[in-house]
C-alpha cells in the first residue's frame, strides 16, 4: 500500500517497513467490512500492467513482481536501457524485487488496480544504507510515484474499499457505477435494477467478470438475468473491485457499445479469512410515500431481507487456494394498484374495490460462487470457477392491473469458467473454457380469460383475470478465448486475442396465452354489468408447422490485436484492432411461409404499389440474407506526459464498437407465424368509438366467444392465418454500433487525481419495428384531417405489416470534472465525485422500439433525449474515525428529465413535442435538481480477540435518503393537456408517484469477520 507521508526515492529500514506493514494489515482489516476474506484474481480484459524505466550504477537484470498475499511472482527483464515491462498481474497488492549488481533491492508494497496500465520509474543511483550496520538493506518506497497511461479511456475505479463502505440498498455491486462520467444506475418502480450509458439503451452495455462477458444475447437491460429482475448478477462479497468504462474502451472489449464493467472476483489466500452478514428492514424504518402521506394510509407492509456467508484460504501454502460464497434475498416490496383514469370509477364493482390499494410483492434470490487457484509453477496459474443465480417471484407491479393478473417470475442461470495461465520470460498466454446456461421464464399465476376494462376514451381503469406474461427465453453454451500477451520488443505491449463461442439461443412466447376481453364501461349510458366487450385478442396457433419455440445454434468469433507502444519518454499510444463476426441461423437461414408471401403480394394487397418501401427487400427465401463481415472496429487511444516529474497529462481517443441485434427481435418472423395474436372486433351498437364496420373480423357479439371453442371458431372463420400479424425484417439488417471520442486533460497531486475532459458518443443503426401497412393509395397518412397511422388497412384477413429494421440512433456530447483521492493508511479517507454535463439527442427514447407513428425512422425528428438528465452529480466517500468507526456517505444530484408526446396542429398534422419537467428541489447549490438524495452509513468495528486476533465482529446503520426527498418520477406527458387540474398539464408531476426512488429509509447491518 501507498504511504503518501514519505518522499519519492526515499528509503527506510526493513523493520520499520515491517513494523509499518503489520500495522497498516491490522488497521486494514478494521477498516474493510468484508475484504479480507480474498484479493482478486486476473484475466485479460482486468489484468494490470506495470511498465518504467530503472537507473542504476551496473544496471539492472530483472524485476519480479511477487503478489504478497497469494505468493503469485512474475519475472520480467530489464533491457540495456533499464527498461521493464509486466504483464498480466492480478490487480491486488505487490512488492518489486530488482536485481542489480550490487544485490537485490525491494520496494514497499503499492497497490495495482484492476485493468491499469500503470508505470514506476526507479533512480537507483545513489543508494542509502542502514544506520547501524551500513548493509544495504533499503526498501524502496513508491508512494505517489505510480502513474496511469489508460489513453482516451473515460470512466472510473470502483475499489474494495468503496465497494464495502459505500451505503447502498440492495447489495448490488454495479450500484457504484454510476461515478463514472455518463453512467447511470436506475432502479424502476418494480425495483428493477439497470445500468445506462450516455443516450443509450441498457441493452448496450457489457459486464466482464474475470474477463469473460456476461451479456444476454436475447433480452434487454445487457447481462443475462437483468431483463426485469431486482436480484444482483453477481454476489457482492465475491466481487474484489471493478472498472466503469463510459467510452473508449480497448481492443479486448466485445458486444459493448455504451458502458463496459470490468470486474475481478476474489480468490483465497495464504490465510484462511471468513465472514458473514445480515442486513434488515421493514415498513418501520421508512417514512411514509407520499401517496400514504396524502391519504393518510398505512404504510404498506415491506420486508427485506439479505444475508450471506464466504470463506477463503490456502489448501497448499502457495500454490493452491480456494474460496466460496453465497449470498441470498427475501423481498416484499410495496406496490400500488389503483384506478388507471378517474372516469366512471362510482360504478366499478364492490368486489374489485379490495383490490385496490398498497400490496406487497414477493421477490427471492439465491446466489453462488466459488473457485480454486492452483499455482503448480512459477509460471502456471490455473483457476476453476462456477456461479449459480436462482430467483422467484411475483411479477406485478404498481399500475391498473390487478394482483390476479401477475405472472410467476423465475430466472436459473449457471456459469462455469476454466482458465490457465502461463508466461515465459517475454510472453503470457490466457487460455479460458467458459459454459453459461440462463434462463428467464415468466408464468401466469392464473390461467383463465383477462378483462380489461376502459373509459370512453379508452384509457384502461383496470385489468382483472389470468395474466399475459407467459414466456421462457435464454441461453446456453460453450466458448474459448485466448489472450497472447507479448512484451518482447522494447516499450512496446503487444496482446492479441481470438474468442468463439457455440451458444444455443432460444425463445417461446406464447403473447396472450390468456385471452383478453376489452368492454367500454361509459358507451350508451351503460353500467359496469354490461356484458358485451368490443373487442378480443388472444393467442393462437394455426397448426402450420411453424413453432412458438424458436431456437438458434449461434456461433461467435472474434479477433483483435492491442499495442501499448511508449513512443517517447513523454508520448504512449494505444494502438487497437478488433473484427467481430455473430452467425444466427434462425435468421440468416429463415424462409418466409408461403402464405405471409402472398398475403403482401400485388395481387393481394396492391396497397403497396406506391409504398415509400418495397416489401421484396424484406422477405427472405433463405438466400438473401448474409451474416455482417464489416465489423472492423479500430481503438485508438493516446496519453502526453507534459511535466517532467509526469503528474500533467493530455489524454485523447477514437474507438467503434459493435454491439449486436437481441435475439428476441429478430426471432420474432418465426414465433409470430407459430403463436400469432389474433384480434376481432364485436358490433356495439351505440359505442361512436369502438364500434366497427362488419367485416371478418368485426362481428356480432356470441357468449360462444367467451370460451375456447368460440375463439377458435372465430380464427376458422377467416383461416388459420386470419388476422394474424405479419413480421418482416430486412434482409440488409446491419449491426449497431457506435462512434466515441474523447479529449481531457489528467492533474495528480500527490494522492489526488483530477481530470477534465469531453466524449462524443454517436449511435446508429439501432433496431426499429415500423407500421408496413398502407392506404389504398400508398401513402401512410389521410390526404386530409388528424394523421392517424392505417392499421384499419391491412392486408385482407391478415392483422398488421410490422417491419424490422434499422434507425434508431442517440447522440451525446458530455464535459465532465472527475475528483479522486484513494484511501491509504497515512491518510485514511476517501472520496470520489463526477460531475458530468450532457447534452443528448435521439430519434426515439428508451423502450420506443416500436415506432409505429411515421411511415419511416427517419420522418421522427431528432430531439433532446429522454431519460439523461442535463446536469449530474456524484460524490461517494468514507473516512475512518476514532473508536473503529467509519463514515461514508454518497450524494447524487440531477436535473429533470425531458418529456416526449405527440400531438396535432390545427390542420392535423402530427407532431411531436418536448419539454422539461416540471420538478424542482431547493438545495443548497440551487432549485434547480429535480432528483436529490444522500446516504449514509456508520459501521463500527468491535474486536472480538477473545476468538483470535483478527475476528472483528462489526455493526452497521445505512440511512437511504436521508433527507427524505421526495423524487417524483410520475409526470403529465400529454402534450394536449393544457387545463391545470389535479393532473396538472403537460411537464408537470402527475399522480404523486416516486416509483423505484426511496423515502428516507434505515437498513441494519450486522457481520462478523476473521
Amino acid at each position: 500500500m501507498k504511504s503518501s507521508h514519505l518522499a519519492p526515492n526515499a528509503f527506510i529500514r526493513g523493520s520499520r517497513v515491517r513494523a509499518a506493514a503489520a500495522a497498516l494489515a491490522w488497521s486494514s482489516a478494521g477498516a474493510a467490512l468484508a475484504i479480507g476474506v480474498a484479493v482478486p484474481a486476473h484475466a485479460q480484459q482486468v489484468n494490470a500492467s506495470l511498465r518504467g524505466t530503472i537507473t542504476a550504477e551496473g544496471g539492472a537484470s530483472q524485476v519480479t513482481a511477487v503478489n504478497v498475499n497469494t505468493g503469485l511472482t512474475r519475472t520480467a527483464t530489464v533491457s540495456e536501457n533499464g527498461v521493464y515491462q509486466i504483464a498480466s498481474l492480478p490487480p491486488g497488492t505487490y512488492r518489486l524485487e530488482v536485481t542489480t549488481p550490487s544485490g537485490v533491492r525491494k520496494t514497499d508494497e503499492f497497490q495495482l488496480l484492476v485493468a491499469q496500465n500503470a508505470v514506476l520509474d526507479f533512480d537507483l543511483t545513489a543508494p542509502v544504507t542502514t544506520a547501524d550496520t551500513g548493509a544495504a538493506d533499503e526498501i524502496l518506497i513508491t508512494s505517489g510515484r505510480i502513474r496511469s497511461m489508460e489513453g482516451g479511456e473515460v470512466g472510473v475505479n470502483i475499489t474494495q474499499r468503496e465497494i464495502d463502505t459505500l451505503p447502498q440498498n440492495n447489495r448490488n455491486f454495479l450500484a457504484f457505477a454510476d461515478l463514472a462520467p455518463g453512467v447511470q444506475f436506475i432502479t424502476g418502480s418494480n425495483g428493477n435494477a439497470r445500468l445506462q450509458g450516455g443516450a443509450q439503451d441498457s441493452r448496450t452495455v457489457n459486464v466482464f467478470i474475470d474477463g469473460v462477458g456476461q451479456k444476454d444475447y436475447v433480452l434487454k437491460n445487457g447481462v443475462t438475468g437483468q431483463d426485469s429482475s431486482e436480484g444482483n448478477p453477481f454476489p457482492q462479497s465475491a466481487i474484489g473491485e471493478y472498472k466503469v468504462l463510459s467510452s473508449n474502451y480497448k481492443a479486448e472489449f466485445d458486444q459493448v457499445s455504451s458502458v463496459a464493467i470490468t470486474a475481478v472476483t476474489r480468490s483465497g489466500t495464504n490465510e484462511f479469512k471468513g465472514d458473514a452478514f445480515f442486513e434488515y428492514y421493514d415498513e418501520s424504518f421508512r417514512t411514509r410515500t407520499p401517496i400514504e402521506r396524502d391519504t393518510n394510509a398505512a404504510k404498506t407492509s415491506v420486508q427485506d431481507m439479505q444475508f450471506g456467508a464466504s470463506l477463503g484460504g490456502p489448501i497448499i501454502k502457495d500454490k493452491l487456494h480456494f474460496f466460496v460464497t453465497y449470498e441470498g434475498k427475501r423481498i416484499e416490496r410495496p406496490i400500488d394498484i389503483f384506478p388507471g383514469n378517474s372516469a366512471n370509477n362510482a360504478n366499478i364493482p364492490s368486489a374489485v374495490q379490495n383490490e385496490f390499494g398498497s400490496f406487497s410483492r414477493i421477490f427471492n434470490e439465491d446466489l453462488f460462487f466459488g473457485k480454486l487457484s492452483f499455482q503448480p509453477t512459477d509460471r502456471d496459474l490455473i483457476e476453476g470457477s462456477v456461479k449459480v443465480r436462482l430467483e422467484s417471484g411475483d411479477g406485478i407491479g404498481s399500475g391498473s392491473n390487478l394482483r390476479d393478473t401477475a405472472s410467476n417470475s423465475k430466472v436459473e442461470e449457471y456459469r462455469g469458467t476454466f482458465r490457465w495461465e502461463h508466461s515465459a520470460d517475454t510472453w503470457v498466454n490466457d487460455l479460458k473454457l467458459t459454459y453459461e446456461d440462463a434462463r428467464w421464464a415468466p408464468t401466469p399465476a392464473v390461467f383463465g380469460p383477462q378483462f380489461a376494462y376502459q373509459d370512453a376514451n379508452g384509457v384502461q381503469i383496470y385489468r382483472t383475470g389470468g395474466g399475459s406474461n407467459y414466456q421462457d427465453k435464454g441461453q446456453k453454451g460453450w466458448g474459448i478465448q485466448n489472450d497472447f500477451t507479448w512484451t518482447g520488443a522494447e516499450r512496446h505491449t503487444v496482446k492479441a486475442g481470438v474468442k468463439a463461442k457455440w451458444v444455443d439461443l432460444n425463445s417461446l412466447q406464447l403473447n396472450l396465452f390468456n385471452p383478453v376481453y376489452f368492454y367500454n364501461t361509459q358507451y350508451n349510458g351503460a353500467a359496469w354489468n354490461n356484458t358485451q366487450p368490443f373487442r378480443v385478442q388472444f393467442g393462437f396457433d394455426p397448426g402450420l408447422g411453424a413453432d412458438p419455440i424458436v431456437q438458434s445454434k449461434n456461433f461467435q468469433l472474434g479477433l483483435y490485436i492491442q499495442d501499448d507502444w511508449q513512443a517517447t519518454e513523454q508520448l504512449t499510444l494505444n494502438l487497437g484492432l478488433r473484427w467481430d463476426y455473430d452467425r444466427t441461423p434462425a435468421w440468416v437461414d429463415f424462409v418466409h411461409p408461403a402464405q405471409a408471401v402472398a398475403a403482401v403480394s400485388p395481387a393481394n394487397y396492391p396497397n403497396l404499389n406506391n409504398a415509400n418501401y418495397n416489401i421484396n427487400d424484406y422477405i427472405s427465401t433463405g438466400k438473401e440474407r448474409k451474416t455482417f463481415t464489416g465489423a472492423f472496429q479500430p481503438r485508438l487511444g493516446f496519453t502526453y506526459m507534459i511535466d517532467e516529474e509526469s503528474n500533467f497529462a493530455i489524454f485523447g481517443g477514437y474507438g467503434r464498437s459493435y454491439d449486436r441485434n437481441q435475439f428476441d427481435f429478430i426471432q420474432q418472423e418465426t414465433s409470430v407465424g407459430g403463436f400469432s395474436t389474433r384480434t376481432f372486433n364485436f358490433l356495439v351498437p351505440g359505442d361512436t368509438r369502438n364500434n366497427c364496420t362488419p367485416s371478418a373480423t368485426c362481428v356480432a357479439w356470441n357468449p360462444i366467444y367467451a370460451t375456447p371453442e368460440g375463439r377458435a371458431q372465430l380464427v376458422n372463420s377467416v383461416g388459420p392465418q386470419g388476422g394474424a400479424e405479419l413480421r418482416f425484417i430486412n434482409n440488409d439488417l446491419k449491426t449497431p454500433y457506435s462512434d466515441q471520442f474523447s479529449l481531457g486533460i489528467r492533474r495528480q497531486f500527490g494522492l489526488l487525481e483530477t481530470e477534465l475532459g469531453f466524449s462524443h458518443i454517436k449511435s446508429r443503426d439501432g433496431f426499429v419495428w415500423l407500421l408496413g401497412n398502407r392506404r389504398p393509395d400508398g401513402s401512410f397518412f389521410a390526404p386530409t384531417g388528424n394523421q392517424s397511422s392505417p392499421f384499419g388497412n391491412p392486408p385482407p384477413g391478415r392483422g398488421s405489416i410490422i417491419l424490422g429494421d434499422n434507425g434508431l440512433e442517440t447522440s451525446a456530447n458530455s464535459a465532465y470534472v472527475k475528483l479522486t483521492k484513494r484511501y491509504t493508511q497515512s491518510s485514511p479517507w476517501n472520496v470520489t465525485a463526477t460531475y458530468t454535463y450532457t447534452d443528448a439527442e435521439e430519434n426515439r427514447q428508451f423502450g420506443e422500439t416500436f415506432s409505429l407513428d411515421f411511415p419511416s425512422i427517419n420522418d421522427y425528428p431528432t430531439l433532446r433525449s429522454a431519460g439523461v438528465a442535463r446536469h449530474r452529480l456524484v460524490m461517494a466517500g468514507s473516512v475512518d474515525l476514532p473508536f473503529g468507526i467509519v463514515f461514508s456517505s454518497k450524494l447524487r444530484l440531477e436535473t429533470a428529465p425531458y418529456l416526449k408526446g405527440f400531438n396535432n396542429t390545427a390542420t392535423g398534422v402530427r407532431i411531436i413535442q418536448g419539454i422539461e419537467g416540471n420538478n424542482q428541489n431547493p438545495f443548497i447549490l440551487g432549485d434547480w435538481w429535480a432528483f436529490r438524495q444522500l446516504d449514509v452509513a456508520v459501521t463500527k468495528y468491535v474486536p472480538l480477540k477473545f476468538l483470535s486476533e483478527t475476528t472483528k465482529l462489526r455493526l452497521r446503520v445505512d440511512a437511504l435518503n436521508i433527507l427524505n426527498t421526495y423524487n417524483f418520477n410520475s409526470y403529465n406527458s400529454n402534450p394536449r393537456d393544457v387545463t391545470a387540474d389535479a393532473n396538472g398539464v403537460f411537464g408537470d408531476i402527475a399522480n404523486r408517484g416516486i416509483g423505484g426512488n426511496l423515502t428516507r429509509t434505515i437498513k441494519l447491518s450486522a457481520g462478523i469477520s476473521f
